[in-house]
């Protein structure tokens, strides 16, 4: 076998971990029937539109089908308006139909309820068949007396009422424009478009660790006929490219196309192989990524379309060269539409931070769980994305669907209230329909108790009554008490920031080298990266590069010395390095609970490196933001 160095078994290791994860989920998976259920569902006929409803759902994305199927359910007049013809949004015009399940802590589906009831209508497969999902959905909100479904219909703008939002303007399958009032909303679109369109605050990409220009990789899904499923599972026993695990219909592993492959466009990379073989006998795969697109830019996505489809010739022709199975395999049609990984996340009353996965955190107004591992996609050709920790459980809160500065509104989607992190996680798509199922349970509760969801989200007696209403339907919801790594630990409040922030990696055993020694260069790289990320308008202050000069990249080792001079160096102090400690615990750099375990010529071990550095990067936070504050309240004394 040929060399492939040193990136490629760190890589390859890493799938493989990602292989045995799915291999178990898959195996508690297959326990449901893999038949799909009978389905009756009704040609769609473009409704009447009335003027007024109670709950109004905007994106008939999976999430808005779990929404619009819970209000009614609860009594509330719903109106679902969707853009395309048919629902189910990113499974069914992405393509994506290899579902990312989780299980909770009793080894349970972490997620139930509506999402449970529409898997199980298409045949309980985590790889299911696009036409049994949309025919699923369809049924789920035909099921419904109280909903109405509009398809082929365009949200154009939205009536406010100061800071309440009370009705959009649309257009409809034939054209008509109509201006509609409802009680409640729900924003169950991938871009937040309703919540933007009513001015709720949101961020972009990365920009909360100072990364907005950040841009995960997008995939147009690749959908091939005349693929021989014999073959196909021969050569993942048989260990092609890396080998894999089948099943009757899906298919994953063969890691080593990461590098065997080589894309034709330097703007894309193939990965390892995640196949989905329909009921026709067509597969879809996910793996052809497309880097450097802006997911919210119509003509990026577009232009990202067009390179995938090219690409995908190339990587057919490749296929069928070298992988057994594929030898007769034929494009047999493109998805309309790309899966795109992140946009926007809108600003929410509570902001699910990276720390609350890792701790698997409960809260008191939960709506259900999270525990998908916490999932950083690849941004360019030779980034392959890491897993920041795999959590137990972790609750999502009421909070987190209510967007800040805009009344009667929710989020349910991935652009809910998460930290651009911990959205690696409560991104995919079961959360979201347990996030939209709540919404509308919520929105039935608000309008019968006439409160507004932000008042509903301090009212103990009403949060319980959605708590005992979800749970009537069939969702996974209870209080918990979960240990996690480093609990208690003397290190550990030092090390959060450098958590939610992304410094600090455990992958899927949580686990950070906090017994190892730490180097001069991971200890630079801790501050220089914690300060781009936690204050980057401030980050021209401080001596970053010269810091980096007094690194000796031969050392394995930090010394306490070393550590104590780089701090002083990096705030523009200037002392000799025999100074340095002294100086360091009199400006308060080095604190007690750090001198009563290291000595100046200590070797520090990674839990004292991290919290050295997390304890300099809250002081540097806390300055910023101070400094902030002084500067707002001179400029208001000039009024």
């Amino acid at each position: 076998m040929r060399n492939k160095g040193w990136m490629r078994w760190a890589v390859s290791g890493g799938l493989l971990v990602v292989l045995v994860v799915a291999f178990i989920f898959i195996k508690k998976i297959y326990p449901y029937p893999t038949t799909v259920a009978k389905m009756d569902v009704h040609p769609y006929e473009a409704p009447d539109l009335e003027e007024q409803y109670d709950v109004i759902v905007v994106g008939g994305e999976p999430e808005g089908v779990a929404a619009a199927v819970s209000a009614a359910k609860n009594g509330s007049k719903t109106l679902l308006i969707e853009h395309r013809d048919g629902l189910g949004g990113l499974f069914t015009y992405g393509a994506l139909n290899f579902l990312d399940v989780s299980y909770d802590k009793n080894q349970k589906w972490a997620n139930q309820g509506v999402f449970l009831e529409w898997f199980k209508l298409t045949g309980s497969r985590i790889g299911f068949d696009l036409e049994d999902a949309e025919t699923a959905f369809m049924q789920l909100v035909q099921n419904e007396e109280n909903l109405t479904l509009s398809l082929n219909t365009k949200m154009n703008n939205v009536v406010k009422d100061g800071n309440a939002l009370t009705g959009i303007v649309l257009t409809d399958e034939s054209g008509e424009q109509h201006t509609i009032s409802a009680k409640r909303f729900i924003d169950a679109t991938q871009d937040a478009d309703l919540a933007t369109a009513a001015d709720a605050p949101f961020f972009k990409g990365g920009a909360d660790i100072g990364l907005e220009d950040r841009k995960m990789a997008v995939t147009l899904m690749m959908h091939f006929s005349n693929v021989d499923w014999d073959k196909v599972q021969k050569a993942a026993k048989d260990g092609v490219f890396g080998g894999g695990e089948v099943t009757s219909n899906v298919a994953w592993g063969f890691s080593d196309l990461h590098y065997d492959y080589k894309p034709v466009n330097p703007q894309t990379r193939l990965r390892g192989l995640n196949v989905v073989r329909q009921d026709d006998g067509s597969i879809y795969i996910n793996a052809l990524q497309v880097f450097g697109i802006n997911g919210l830019n119509e003509s990026d996505k577009q232009k990202a379309i067009q390179i995938a489809k090219e690409e995908t010739k190339h990587i057919l022709a490749y296929l069928q060269k070298e992988f057994p199975g594929f030898e007769k395999a034929e494009i047999e049609s493109f998805p309309p539409e790309l899966y795109v990984r992140e946009t926007r996340h809108v600003k929410t009353e509570y902001q699910l931070p990276m720390t609350d996965i890792w701790e698997n955190k409960d809260h008191w107004d939960s709506i259900g769980f999270g525990a998908y591992p916490v999932d950083v996609q690849a941004t360019s050709p030779g980034d392959y994305g890491y897993v920041i920790s795999k959590p137990e459980q972790y609750a999502i809160p009421f909070r987190s669907l209510i967007p800040l500065k805009v009344d009667n509104l929710l989020i349910a989607s991935k652009a809910a209230g998460y930290s651009s992190i911990a959205a690696g996680s409560a991104r995919v798509v079961p959360t979201g329909m347990t996030l939209g199922e709540a919404a509308g349970a919520a929105s039935a509760i608000s309008i019968k108790n006439e409160t507004t969801f932000r008042e509903m989200s301090e009212n103990k007696e009403l949060i319980k009554k959605l708590q005992d209403t979800l749970k009537e339907q069939g969702a996974n919801l209870y209080a918990f008490d979960i240990k996690f790594p480093y609990e208690g630990e003397w290190f550990y409040e030092n090390t959060k920031p450098l958590i939610n922030y992304g410094l600090v990696v455990g992958g899927y055993t949580n686990e950070f080298p906090v017994n190892k020694p730490i180097s001069e260069v991971s200890f630079s790289n801790l501050l220089t990266n914690g300060i781009n990320r936690m204050m980057p308008d401030q980050a021209s202050q401080y001596k970053m590069q010269e810091m980096k000069k007094l690194i000796d990249e031969g050392k394995d080792v930090l010394t306490g010395q070393q550590a104590a001079q780089m701090l002083l160096v990096l705030n523009g102090v200037s002392v000799s390095e025999e100074e340095a400690w002294n100086t360091a615990i009199e400006k308060g750099y080095i604190d007690g609970t750090l001198q009563q375990r290291i000595k100046p010529d200590s070797e520090l071990k990674g839990s004292e490196g991290y919290y050295l550095a997390g304890h300099m990067l809250k002081q540097l936070k806390n300055k910023a933001e101070a400094g902030t504050s002084n500067f707002l309240y001179q400029l208001l004394l000039c009024f």
